[in-house]
């Protein structure tokens, strides 16, 4: 058995069996780390049985648990040393299956907005009654966005404005903004480091079968065995990316590295979508392509990195993230049917 980290130091991974959420356990587990997860249903065992083939999967315990229920963080966050917030995933649609974008405010708060930053600041302060004072969230550079937008964005000038956000209809974005604004506000108050990693364009080799359920896996898979990518006609935008085992190692070394606070971008960098597709056309010659663009391409998003660079986390390059998530899908690398998460 390898040797856990720090002293045998235990973490608390809320929504572990999420993409992001399982990468950390992931992680952390070859790390050496003890590893309490919560996830909704522990006994759902089309996660579970995933989730016990990780390497050192002896130091990881699973738990229920309902980001509502503040008593069902109680034993999972029993002597651990830091909690790690991975389980706010986007919600597009209220609780009849209207869409986010069809809502009007009041319901885009109700049903949209309030469960996630509710829930979130509810595993907060369960942390807190178990005096545990060191938080590490999942949110999305979906909050980054100012209105004018900028060229050069750093994490902590730049903020989304959630009143715009919803004046566009776009309720799933703008609870990651109320939600980080909130945790800063509680953390603050409460004298309780909170880091905050900021990533989008998810890589790399995930660990349950419904993580194939998301792009850029369910395109990639597609135009692998001949069908049509993700797009009709390549769009004149830029995307962001990093691989799911990068993003992991930066959430690890902003625990280890003791005055780490505050927001840090969780991306490699952001490529035109036709620079992103010719990579794709090296790696599947016979793949087919989406329509070119015949406007002039428009600059991809540019990130100031020096707080995610401080962190000393080498980040693979797009190129190398692409071939190894392609490389792993060609293995077919789930037999079973694919379920939903």
């Amino acid at each position: 058995m390898l040797k856990a980290m720090k002293d045998n130091k235990k973490i608390c991974v809320v929504g572990a069996s999420g993409l992001v959420g399982s990468s950390i356990v992931r992680h952390a587990l070859e790390k050496g780390y003890f590893v309490n997860g919560t996830l909704r249903d522990k006994s759902d065992t089309t996660k579970i049985k995933y989730m016990k083939k990780l390497n050192n999967s002896e130091n990881l315990e699973l738990f229920s648990a309902d980001m509502n229920n503040r008593n069902d963080f109680i034993n999972p966050m029993q002597n651990t040393d830091a909690v790690f917030i991975a389980c706010l995933i986007p919600t597009y649609r209220g609780k009849d299956g209207t869409l986010a974008k069809d809502m009007d405010d009041k319901r885009g708060y109700e049903e949209i907005i309030n469960p996630t930053v509710n829930g979130c600041l509810n595993i907060i302060k369960a942390a807190q009654n178990q005096e545990i004072r060191n938080i590490i969230i999942c949110s999305s550079t979906s909050s980054t966005n100012p209105v004018p937008p900028v060229e050069f964005k750093n994490e902590i000038e730049h903020w989304s404005d959630e009143r715009e956000q919803c004046k566009a209809k776009k309720y799933t974005s703008a609870t990651k903004t109320v939600m980080e604004k909130m945790a800063i506000k509680y953390c603050d108050e409460n004298n309780i480091r909170l880091s905050i990693i900021l990533p989008t364009g998810l890589y790399g080799d995930p660990i349950l079968p419904a993580h194939l359920n998301h792009n850029p896996f369910i395109w990639l898979k597609r135009v692998i065995e001949g069908g049509s990518p993700r797009h009709e006609k390549i769009p004149n935008d830029s995307a962001s990316m990093i691989h799911l085992r990068d993003l992991a190692k930066i959430f690890l070394a902003v625990y280890e590295n003791p005055s780490a606070s505050g927001r840090y971008f969780g991306v490699y960098k952001s490529l035109h979508w036709q620079d992103i597709y010719n990579e794709c056309k090296k790696l599947i010659p016979n793949m087919k392509m989406p329509q070119g663009i015949f406007e002039t391409p428009v600059k991809p998003t540019t990130f100031d990195f020096t707080r995610r660079d401080k962190l000393n986390v080498k980040i693979r390059d797009f190129s190398t993230t692409l071939k190894e998530t392609i490389d792993w899908l060609k293995t077919n690398p789930f037999s079973e049917k694919i379920g939903n998460e």
